[in-house]
């Protein structure tokens, strides 16, 4: 006698579990602008080792409290970056815009600064050419600007969703793949200002 069998009934995934934020390209691209900085510092190092006395007495000349606000603007800019994304996962459209705006008026703010440093930098006549560690310095910090430009745009086209109302549970990959890049970002600038600025 055969027994009556119940079809069996799918279950749904669990999507409880932990993912990745984000778009998957934009993690391969982090970890390829990560080695690219990382390479950097290492050339950065290696060359310090040999000149130390050169490097530490330019160092000297560099503007601390400059890169220390940028520090700052930097860290605030991803703090308002969190804000927004956690706004988003709760449907605010627009309290997310407003952290939005508020992050891209902190990533404004760096960029004010570092040309200001820049500027008294060529007035001082620094160049690429002027000696090893001003070549790293300009280097890495307008490699490091770039990105930061970069980041700019990709925050100001969050804040142009956000107020469209793009950003929800479920609709959240755009948000958070930008949100991603701009913490590469952060996490680059947490890594070159102790090592190009203070450390001996």
């Amino acid at each position: 006698m055969e027994q009556d069998t119940l079809p069996a009934i799918a279950t749904p995934p669990d999507t409880t579990g932990p993912r990745l934020a984000g778009d998957l390209a934009i993690w391969f691209f982090i970890l390829a602008e990560l080695l690219a900085f990382g390479v950097f510092f290492a050339a950065y190092a290696f060359t310090r080792a040999n000149n130390i006395e050169l490097f530490d007495a330019e160092q000297a000349a560099l503007n601390r409290h400059a890169g220390a606000l940028n520090t700052v603007l930097l860290l605030t800019a991803s703090y308002f970056v969190v804000r927004a994304v956690q706004a988003a996962e709760h449907s605010l459209s627009q309290p997310c815009a407003r952290w939005l705006l508020a992050a891209i008026a902190c990533g404004a703010g760096f960029l004010v600064v570092k040309m200001f440093e820049y500027a008294a930098a060529f007035e001082h006549n620094i160049s690429l050419s002027s000696s090893p560690f001003h070549m790293f310095y300009l280097s890495l910090t307008f490699f490091h600007f770039m990105h930061v430009i970069l980041g700019m745009v990709i925050l100001v086209a969050m804040w142009n969703g956000a107020r469209q109302g793009r950003y929800r549970p479920g609709e959240m990959n755009g948000i958070e793949t930008g949100a991603a890049y701009w913490h590469m970002v952060d996490l680059v600038w947490l890594i070159l200002f102790p090592l190009v600025y203070v450390i001996h």
